[in-house]
């Protein structure tokens, strides 16, 4: 199921959630690959959620959260999850569905 954004009722919107610790070498690669991904991939469709698991550690539960940085993808469902700084573009794109495996 597709949730229509107002800008066009046909496109699928976008819930991700990183989850980092801190402001660590890994945390801010990962945000900036991330963001970058979007834009080329899901340009105007994407909502970004960064979580930072120094300040709230509780929040790690919830999304059974085991090592960081961790990408969640909540919609569309399924829910998505990938650890790691998103540096492997590929990977990434094939985690989260927009790209077939090959």
């Amino acid at each position: 199921m597709t949730t229509p954004t107002e800008e066009n009722p046909e496109t699928e919107r976008w819930e991700l959630r990183l989850y980092v610790a801190g402001q660590t070498v890994n945390s801010i690669k990962a945000l900036n690959n991330l963001k970058k991904l979007c834009e080329k991939h899901m340009a105007g469709q994407y909502n970004i959620e960064v979580i930072d698991l120094i300040r709230n550690p509780k929040l790690a539960r919830g999304d059974q959260i085991v090592a960081v940085p961790t990408l969640v993808r909540k919609l569309p469902v399924p829910v998505r999850k990938i650890i790691g700084d998103l540096s492997n573009t590929e990977r990434v794109l094939v985690g989260l569905d927009l790209r077939p495996r090959r």
